[in-house]
């Protein structure tokens, strides 16, 4: 069947856009861009941000605690967590595979800012929904699998020291530290350069 004139639908194509599905649909698209923007107005405040995920670190800490169960998920998530932490510590490109100097290793050298491999904002969300969902995942029993929980302790530790390790020595190898903490800081207020001190006053 042809269009209206005017290029309006058909009333074919009005019941078709009014079926159940377009309208999950369209409520998925308007909610993904309310949540998305709500995520956008909340990146500069990044100190509530992690207070927030310190809160629901504890909560989920305090279930699992209580209920003495779900250490499989708990263990998933640390893997998870570690996994986070070393995209967070390790730089963008990383020099043992790149062709050129990607991070200055002299003081003389380019001021190059160290740029992560998972940024700030990114690690945070990252960690936040792996909290959430084994939080949520512990409502569940079937998740709640028998095991003896020291030895995957131990297991997390001694995956965790030598993981870190590497990354430590990696660190050392290339001279980078991946936070700013310490670092000399430039701006208006820094000492008069030379040509600065030619000008008359």
């Amino acid at each position: 069947m042809d269009p209206l004139p005017g290029g309006s639908a058909t009333p074919a194509d009005d019941l078709n856009s009014a079926t159940p599905a377009a309208a999950v649909s369209r409520w998925a698209f308007t909610f993904s861009q309310q949540y998305q923007h709500l995520l956008d107005k909340s990146t500069p405040y990044v100190l509530y941000r992690w207070i927030a995920f310190l809160f629901i670190a504890f909560v989920y800490v305090l279930r699992v605690y209580l209920i003495q169960g779900f250490y499989v998920v708990t263990y998933a998530l640390g893997i998870y967590i570690l996994n986070l932490l070393i995209g967070f510590l390790s730089p963008q490109v990383d020099p043992e595979f790149s062709d050129g100097l990607t991070l200055p290793t002299r003081g003389s050298d380019e001021f190059r800012p160290f740029v992560r491999r998972l940024p700030e904002f990114k690690f945070w969300y990252s960690i936040t929904k792996a909290f959430s969902i084994a939080f949520v995942l512990t409502f569940f029993s079937i998740f709640d699998v028998p095991v003896f929980w020291p030895i995957l302790v131990f297991y997390w530790i001694v995956l965790c020291m030598l993981t870190l390790r590497r990354q430590i020595l990696h660190m050392i190898k290339y001279k980078y530290v991946p936070f700013s903490v310490g670092k000399q800081r430039y701006d208006r207020k820094s000492a008069p350069t030379a040509d600065n001190e030619r000008l008359p006053s």
